[in-house]
Protein backbone atom coordinates (compact mmCIF):
# COMPACT_ATOMS: atom_id res chain seq x y z
CA UNK A 1 0.00 0.00 0.00
CA UNK A 2 1.38 3.42 -0.98
CA UNK A 3 2.20 5.68 1.93
CA UNK A 4 0.15 8.88 1.98
CA UNK A 5 1.94 11.45 4.13
CA UNK A 6 -0.90 13.98 4.30
CA UNK A 7 -3.43 11.38 5.46
CA UNK A 8 -0.92 10.01 7.93
CA UNK A 9 -0.32 13.47 9.43
CA UNK A 10 -4.05 14.23 9.61
CA UNK A 11 -4.80 10.90 11.30
CA UNK A 12 -2.16 11.55 13.97
CA UNK A 13 -3.40 15.12 14.47
CA UNK A 14 -6.89 13.71 14.95
CA UNK A 15 -5.69 11.07 17.44
CA UNK A 16 -3.78 13.68 19.46
CA UNK A 17 -6.87 15.92 19.46
CA UNK A 18 -8.96 13.15 20.97
CA UNK A 19 -6.44 12.80 23.78
CA UNK A 20 -6.14 16.59 24.13
CA UNK A 21 -9.73 17.08 25.22
CA UNK A 22 -9.52 15.18 28.51
CA UNK A 23 -5.88 16.18 29.04
CA UNK A 24 -7.18 19.75 28.98
CA UNK A 25 -9.88 18.98 31.54
CA UNK A 26 -7.41 17.14 33.80
CA UNK A 27 -4.82 19.91 33.85
CA UNK A 28 -7.30 22.77 34.20
CA UNK A 29 -9.24 20.89 36.88
CA UNK A 30 -6.11 20.30 38.93
CA UNK A 31 -4.96 23.91 38.50
CA UNK A 32 -8.31 25.27 39.67
CA UNK A 33 -8.32 22.95 42.69
CA UNK A 34 -4.78 24.12 43.53
CA UNK A 35 -5.93 27.73 43.13
CA UNK A 36 -8.80 27.22 45.58
CA UNK A 37 -6.50 25.44 48.04
CA UNK A 38 -3.99 28.27 47.82
CA UNK A 39 -6.64 30.96 48.32
CA UNK A 40 -7.87 29.16 51.43
CA UNK A 41 -4.30 29.00 52.71
CA UNK A 42 -4.25 25.20 52.85
CA UNK A 43 -0.88 23.50 52.43
CA UNK A 44 -1.25 20.91 49.69
CA UNK A 45 1.68 19.01 51.19
CA UNK A 46 -0.43 18.44 54.31
CA UNK A 47 -3.24 17.03 52.19
CA UNK A 48 -0.78 14.61 50.59
CA UNK A 49 0.17 13.18 53.98
CA UNK A 50 3.64 12.26 55.28
CA UNK A 51 6.36 11.44 52.79
CA UNK A 52 6.21 7.68 53.38
CA UNK A 53 2.67 7.64 51.98
CA UNK A 54 3.61 9.34 48.70
CA UNK A 55 4.55 6.14 46.90
CA UNK A 56 1.19 4.64 47.87
CA UNK A 57 -0.69 7.74 46.73
CA UNK A 58 1.31 7.87 43.48
CA UNK A 59 0.72 4.20 42.65
CA UNK A 60 -3.03 4.53 43.29
CA UNK A 61 -3.27 7.68 41.16
CA UNK A 62 -1.27 6.04 38.38
CA UNK A 63 -3.63 3.06 38.35
CA UNK A 64 -6.56 5.30 37.40
CA UNK A 65 -7.46 4.50 33.76
CA UNK A 66 -6.08 6.97 31.27
CA UNK A 67 -3.20 9.44 31.46
CA UNK A 68 -4.79 12.32 33.37
CA UNK A 69 -3.49 11.19 36.76
CA UNK A 70 0.16 10.96 35.66
CA UNK A 71 -0.05 14.49 34.25
CA UNK A 72 -1.37 15.66 37.62
CA UNK A 73 1.36 13.78 39.51
CA UNK A 74 4.04 15.29 37.24
CA UNK A 75 2.65 18.72 38.11
CA UNK A 76 2.66 17.87 41.82
CA UNK A 77 6.28 16.77 41.56
CA UNK A 78 7.29 19.96 39.78
CA UNK A 79 5.70 22.03 42.55
CA UNK A 80 7.44 19.83 45.18
CA UNK A 81 4.16 18.52 46.58
CA UNK A 82 4.98 14.84 46.05
CA UNK A 83 8.25 12.94 46.40
CA UNK A 84 10.25 11.37 43.60
CA UNK A 85 9.15 7.98 44.93
CA UNK A 86 5.52 9.02 44.50
CA UNK A 87 6.24 10.22 40.98
CA UNK A 88 8.02 6.98 40.07
CA UNK A 89 5.22 4.87 41.60
CA UNK A 90 2.60 6.66 39.48
CA UNK A 91 4.52 6.15 36.25
CA UNK A 92 5.22 2.49 37.07
CA UNK A 93 1.57 1.68 37.85
CA UNK A 94 -0.06 3.57 34.98
CA UNK A 95 -1.36 1.74 31.92
CA UNK A 96 -2.14 4.96 30.07
CA UNK A 97 -4.81 4.65 27.40
CA UNK A 98 -3.94 0.95 27.18
CA UNK A 99 -6.15 0.50 30.24
CA UNK A 100 -9.22 1.13 28.08
CA UNK A 101 -8.21 -1.66 25.71
CA UNK A 102 -7.70 -4.06 28.62
CA UNK A 103 -11.01 -3.01 30.14
CA UNK A 104 -12.69 -4.02 26.92
CA UNK A 105 -14.03 -0.53 26.28
CA UNK A 106 -12.68 -0.36 22.74
CA UNK A 107 -13.51 -2.46 19.72
CA UNK A 108 -10.32 -4.47 20.08
CA UNK A 109 -11.30 -6.40 23.18
CA UNK A 110 -14.19 -8.20 24.81
CA UNK A 111 -15.32 -6.68 28.11
CA UNK A 112 -15.91 -9.84 30.15
CA UNK A 113 -12.86 -11.64 28.81
CA UNK A 114 -10.49 -8.80 29.70
CA UNK A 115 -11.57 -7.84 33.23
CA UNK A 116 -9.44 -10.52 34.87
CA UNK A 117 -6.44 -9.54 32.76
CA UNK A 118 -6.91 -5.89 33.63
CA UNK A 119 -7.16 -6.67 37.35
CA UNK A 120 -3.99 -8.80 37.24
CA UNK A 121 -1.95 -6.18 35.39
CA UNK A 122 -3.22 -3.37 37.64
CA UNK A 123 -2.44 -5.22 40.87
CA UNK A 124 1.08 -6.09 39.68
CA UNK A 125 1.66 -2.47 38.66
CA UNK A 126 0.32 -1.13 41.96
CA UNK A 127 2.53 -3.39 44.05
CA UNK A 128 5.62 -2.83 41.91
CA UNK A 129 5.12 0.93 41.83
CA UNK A 130 4.52 1.20 45.56
CA UNK A 131 7.54 -0.93 46.53
CA UNK A 132 9.91 0.77 44.12
CA UNK A 133 8.75 4.27 45.04
CA UNK A 134 8.96 3.43 48.74
CA UNK A 135 12.56 2.23 48.34
CA UNK A 136 13.57 5.43 46.55
CA UNK A 137 11.95 7.53 49.28
CA UNK A 138 13.62 5.53 52.06
CA UNK A 139 17.00 6.40 50.60
CA UNK A 140 15.87 9.99 50.04
CA UNK A 141 16.73 9.96 46.36
CA UNK A 142 15.58 12.93 44.31
CA UNK A 143 17.16 14.22 41.07
CA UNK A 144 18.04 17.88 40.87
CA UNK A 145 14.64 19.49 40.61
CA UNK A 146 14.91 22.04 37.86
CA UNK A 147 11.62 23.52 36.71
CA UNK A 148 12.00 24.61 33.10
CA UNK A 149 8.80 26.64 33.22
CA UNK A 150 10.11 28.56 36.22
CA UNK A 151 13.35 29.31 34.39
CA UNK A 152 11.31 30.32 31.37
CA UNK A 153 9.23 32.74 33.45
CA UNK A 154 12.35 34.22 35.06
CA UNK A 155 14.06 34.76 31.71
CA UNK A 156 10.93 36.34 30.28
CA UNK A 157 10.85 38.87 33.12
CA UNK A 158 14.09 40.30 31.73
CA UNK A 159 12.61 40.90 28.31
CA UNK A 160 10.81 43.93 26.98
CA UNK A 161 7.13 43.74 26.32
CA UNK A 162 7.07 41.89 23.04
CA UNK A 163 5.04 41.13 20.01
CA UNK A 164 1.50 42.41 20.41
CA UNK A 165 0.16 39.98 17.79
CA UNK A 166 1.60 37.04 19.73
CA UNK A 167 0.07 38.28 22.96
CA UNK A 168 -3.29 38.75 21.26
CA UNK A 169 -3.21 35.20 19.91
CA UNK A 170 -2.14 33.71 23.25
CA UNK A 171 -4.50 35.65 25.52
CA UNK A 172 -7.47 36.49 23.33
CA UNK A 173 -7.72 33.81 20.65
CA UNK A 174 -5.72 30.70 21.52
CA UNK A 175 -6.92 30.21 25.09
CA UNK A 176 -10.62 30.49 24.24
CA UNK A 177 -10.30 28.45 21.05
CA UNK A 178 -8.59 25.58 22.87
CA UNK A 179 -11.08 25.70 25.74
CA UNK A 180 -14.12 25.67 23.44
CA UNK A 181 -12.81 22.82 21.27
CA UNK A 182 -11.77 20.78 24.31
CA UNK A 183 -15.20 21.20 25.94
CA UNK A 184 -16.89 20.17 22.69
CA UNK A 185 -14.73 17.07 22.28
CA UNK A 186 -14.55 15.96 25.93
CA UNK A 187 -17.90 14.09 26.17
CA UNK A 188 -17.43 12.63 22.69
CA UNK A 189 -13.90 11.45 23.52
CA UNK A 190 -15.11 9.79 26.71
CA UNK A 191 -17.89 8.07 24.76
CA UNK A 192 -15.35 6.84 22.21
CA UNK A 193 -13.17 5.32 24.93
CA UNK A 194 -16.18 3.36 26.13
CA UNK A 195 -17.16 2.22 22.67
CA UNK A 196 -19.73 4.92 21.90
CA UNK A 197 -19.87 7.34 19.00
CA UNK A 198 -22.00 10.03 17.37
CA UNK A 199 -22.08 9.05 13.71
CA UNK A 200 -23.89 12.22 12.64
CA UNK A 201 -21.02 14.37 13.93
CA UNK A 202 -18.13 12.18 12.79
CA UNK A 203 -16.82 14.57 10.13
CA UNK A 204 -17.16 17.59 12.44
CA UNK A 205 -15.43 15.71 15.29
CA UNK A 206 -12.60 14.69 12.96
CA UNK A 207 -11.84 18.24 11.85
CA UNK A 208 -12.31 19.78 15.29
CA UNK A 209 -9.80 17.25 16.68
CA UNK A 210 -7.30 18.15 13.96
CA UNK A 211 -7.86 21.87 14.56
CA UNK A 212 -7.44 21.46 18.32
CA UNK A 213 -4.07 19.72 17.94
CA UNK A 214 -2.89 22.22 15.33
CA UNK A 215 -3.92 25.15 17.55
CA UNK A 216 -2.09 23.66 20.53
CA UNK A 217 1.09 23.22 18.47
CA UNK A 218 1.00 26.81 17.20
CA UNK A 219 0.11 28.05 20.70
CA UNK A 220 3.04 26.16 22.24
CA UNK A 221 5.69 27.38 19.81
CA UNK A 222 4.45 30.97 19.96
CA UNK A 223 4.61 30.81 23.77
CA UNK A 224 8.23 29.62 23.54
CA UNK A 225 9.66 31.89 20.86
CA UNK A 226 7.70 35.14 20.73
CA UNK A 227 5.37 35.52 23.68
CA UNK A 228 6.88 37.98 26.14
CA UNK A 229 6.33 38.09 29.89
CA UNK A 230 2.95 39.35 30.98
CA UNK A 231 1.37 39.86 34.40
CA UNK A 232 -1.38 37.33 33.79
CA UNK A 233 1.23 34.78 32.74
CA UNK A 234 3.68 35.27 35.60
CA UNK A 235 1.28 35.12 38.53
CA UNK A 236 -1.35 32.73 39.87
CA UNK A 237 -3.50 35.07 41.95
CA UNK A 238 -6.62 35.01 39.77
CA UNK A 239 -8.66 32.58 37.69
CA UNK A 240 -7.57 34.10 34.38
CA UNK A 241 -3.85 33.62 35.03
CA UNK A 242 -4.45 30.11 36.37
CA UNK A 243 -6.36 29.05 33.25
CA UNK A 244 -3.81 30.70 30.94
CA UNK A 245 -0.93 28.83 32.52
CA UNK A 246 -2.97 25.60 32.35
CA UNK A 247 -3.56 26.07 28.63
CA UNK A 248 0.17 26.64 28.15
CA UNK A 249 0.76 23.28 29.85
CA UNK A 250 -1.97 21.65 27.75
CA UNK A 251 -0.45 22.95 24.51
CA UNK A 252 2.95 21.60 25.55
CA UNK A 253 1.59 18.12 26.37
CA UNK A 254 -0.51 17.90 23.19
CA UNK A 255 2.45 18.98 21.04
CA UNK A 256 4.61 16.20 22.47
CA UNK A 257 1.74 13.71 22.22
CA UNK A 258 1.44 14.43 18.50
CA UNK A 259 5.21 14.11 17.97
CA UNK A 260 5.24 10.83 19.92
CA UNK A 261 2.27 9.40 18.01
CA UNK A 262 3.72 10.45 14.67
CA UNK A 263 7.08 8.76 15.15
CA UNK A 264 5.70 5.67 16.94
CA UNK A 265 3.10 5.01 14.23
CA UNK A 266 5.58 5.75 11.45
CA UNK A 267 8.12 3.28 12.84
CA UNK A 268 5.58 0.50 13.44
CA UNK A 269 3.29 0.96 10.43
CA UNK A 270 5.69 2.20 7.75
CA UNK A 271 9.31 1.32 8.56
CA UNK A 272 8.62 -2.10 10.11
CA UNK A 273 5.28 -3.00 8.56
CA UNK A 274 2.33 -4.89 10.04
CA UNK A 275 3.38 -8.37 8.88
CA UNK A 276 6.98 -8.00 10.07
CA UNK A 277 5.81 -6.60 13.39
CA UNK A 278 3.53 -9.59 13.97
CA UNK A 279 6.39 -11.92 13.12
CA UNK A 280 8.56 -10.25 15.73
CA UNK A 281 5.79 -10.52 18.32
CA UNK A 282 5.50 -14.29 17.80
CA UNK A 283 9.20 -15.08 18.10
CA UNK A 284 11.13 -16.18 21.21
CA UNK A 285 9.30 -15.61 24.51
CA UNK A 286 12.18 -13.62 25.97
CA UNK A 287 12.48 -11.51 22.82
CA UNK A 288 8.76 -10.75 22.89
CA UNK A 289 9.06 -9.52 26.49
CA UNK A 290 12.00 -7.32 25.49
CA UNK A 291 10.16 -5.91 22.45
CA UNK A 292 7.05 -5.25 24.53
CA UNK A 293 9.06 -3.39 27.16
CA UNK A 294 10.69 -1.31 24.40
CA UNK A 295 7.26 -0.50 22.92
CA UNK A 296 5.99 0.49 26.34
CA UNK A 297 9.04 2.72 26.80
CA UNK A 298 8.08 4.83 23.79
CA UNK A 299 6.71 8.21 24.99
CA UNK A 300 2.94 8.33 25.10
CA UNK A 301 0.42 5.49 25.08
CA UNK A 302 0.83 4.19 21.54
CA UNK A 303 3.26 1.39 22.40
CA UNK A 304 1.14 0.09 25.28
CA UNK A 305 -1.98 0.12 23.11
CA UNK A 306 -0.14 -1.83 20.40
CA UNK A 307 0.93 -4.51 22.90
CA UNK A 308 -2.53 -4.66 24.49
CA UNK A 309 -4.18 -5.18 21.11
CA UNK A 310 -1.52 -7.75 20.15
CA UNK A 311 -2.35 -9.70 23.31
CA UNK A 312 -5.93 -10.16 22.15
CA UNK A 313 -5.20 -10.64 18.44
CA UNK A 314 -2.07 -12.83 18.39
CA UNK A 315 -2.61 -16.43 19.57
CA UNK A 316 -0.58 -17.48 22.64
CA UNK A 317 0.75 -13.98 23.20
CA UNK A 318 2.47 -14.13 26.62
CA UNK A 319 0.99 -12.39 29.64
CA UNK A 320 4.58 -11.63 30.74
CA UNK A 321 5.04 -9.41 27.67
CA UNK A 322 1.85 -7.50 28.50
CA UNK A 323 3.07 -7.02 32.08
CA UNK A 324 6.43 -5.73 30.83
CA UNK A 325 4.77 -3.21 28.52
CA UNK A 326 2.40 -2.07 31.28
CA UNK A 327 5.23 -1.37 33.73
CA UNK A 328 7.46 0.23 31.11
CA UNK A 329 4.83 2.63 29.79
CA UNK A 330 4.62 6.12 31.27
CA UNK A 331 1.58 7.37 29.38
CA UNK A 332 1.19 10.93 28.18
CA UNK A 333 2.30 12.26 31.55
CA UNK A 334 5.91 11.67 30.50
CA UNK A 335 5.64 14.52 27.99
CA UNK A 336 4.74 17.00 30.75
CA UNK A 337 7.54 15.67 32.95
CA UNK A 338 10.28 15.67 30.28
CA UNK A 339 9.33 19.13 29.04
CA UNK A 340 9.81 20.61 32.51
CA UNK A 341 12.41 18.29 34.03
CA UNK A 342 14.35 16.23 31.50
CA UNK A 343 16.57 14.55 34.09
CA UNK A 344 13.68 13.20 36.16
CA UNK A 345 11.82 12.12 33.04
CA UNK A 346 14.86 10.23 31.76
CA UNK A 347 15.44 8.50 35.11
CA UNK A 348 11.77 7.50 35.42
CA UNK A 349 11.82 6.04 31.90
CA UNK A 350 15.07 4.10 32.39
CA UNK A 351 14.10 2.73 35.81
CA UNK A 352 10.65 1.77 34.51
CA UNK A 353 12.16 -0.06 31.54
CA UNK A 354 14.64 -2.03 33.66
CA UNK A 355 12.00 -2.97 36.22
CA UNK A 356 9.65 -3.97 33.39
CA UNK A 357 12.23 -6.43 32.08
CA UNK A 358 12.86 -7.83 35.56
CA UNK A 359 9.17 -8.33 36.36
CA UNK A 360 8.46 -9.62 32.85
CA UNK A 361 11.14 -12.30 33.05
CA UNK A 362 10.11 -13.24 36.59
CA UNK A 363 6.57 -13.65 35.25
CA UNK A 364 7.87 -16.12 32.66
CA UNK A 365 9.70 -18.11 35.34
CA UNK A 366 6.65 -18.38 37.60
CA UNK A 367 4.39 -19.21 34.67
CA UNK A 368 2.12 -16.19 34.40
Amino acid sequence: MEFNLSSFVLDNLEAAGTIASYVCLSIIGFSLISFVVKRRDIRLSNLMGPKWTHSLIGSVLGAIPGCGATIVVASLYQSKKISFGGLLAAFISTLGEGSFVLLGVSSEADVLGSLNIYATITIIGLITGFLLGFIFDIFGYNPNLENQHQKFRESKSLQKEGNIISEMFIEKIGVYAILLMAMFLAPISIMALWGGSVAELSILIYWVSITLTSTCIVFYFISIFTYSNHDCYSCYDNIKSTILHSILDVSMVVTYVFIGLFFANYIIDVLIGEDEFKAWMTSSLYIVVLLSAILGLMPGCGGMIVVAVAYFEIPNFPMAALIAAAISTSGDGIFALIAENKKSGLIVSIVGFLVALLVGYISIIIGL
